[in-house]
């Protein structure tokens, strides 16, 4: 099974290479290089900003649990953690649908 993630990074690498190559005398014609080892891979920051986000998540559940129980926790720490899970859930949704935004005009430009 492949990785869907990492095709649609190389999609996108290949559409920037083409263009870049179709772009010919064009004066605002940019080449991107293409290299496997440029730094971390973009399915693994992928997978630890949903750790992340998974982390605020169970945090909050278990700060409001030990408020419910009756455990010394303060009130502002159950709020904060609960802001907090619902902030990092909110951006992780805006950049996931940044990039369905991204891939979507990637794809409109190679019909």
């Amino acid at each position: 099974m492949s990785d869907p993630i990492a095709a649609l990074a190389a999609r996108a690498a290949s559409t920037l290479a083409t263009q870049a190559g179709q772009a010919g005398d064009k004066p605002n014609a940019i080449q991107v290089p293409v290299t496997k080892d440029a730094g971390p891979q973009f399915g693994d920051l992928l997978t630890k900003a949903i750790n992340d986000v998974s982390a605020h998540q169970d945090k909050a559940s278990e700060t409001i649990g030990a408020f419910l129980r009756g455990e010394p926790v303060e009130l502002h720490r159950v709020m904060a953690a609960s802001e907090e899970a619902q902030i990092s859930l909110q951006m992780m949704i805006e950049v996931r649908n940044k990039f369905l935004d991204a891939y979507r005009t990637l794809t409109t430009m190679q019909a």
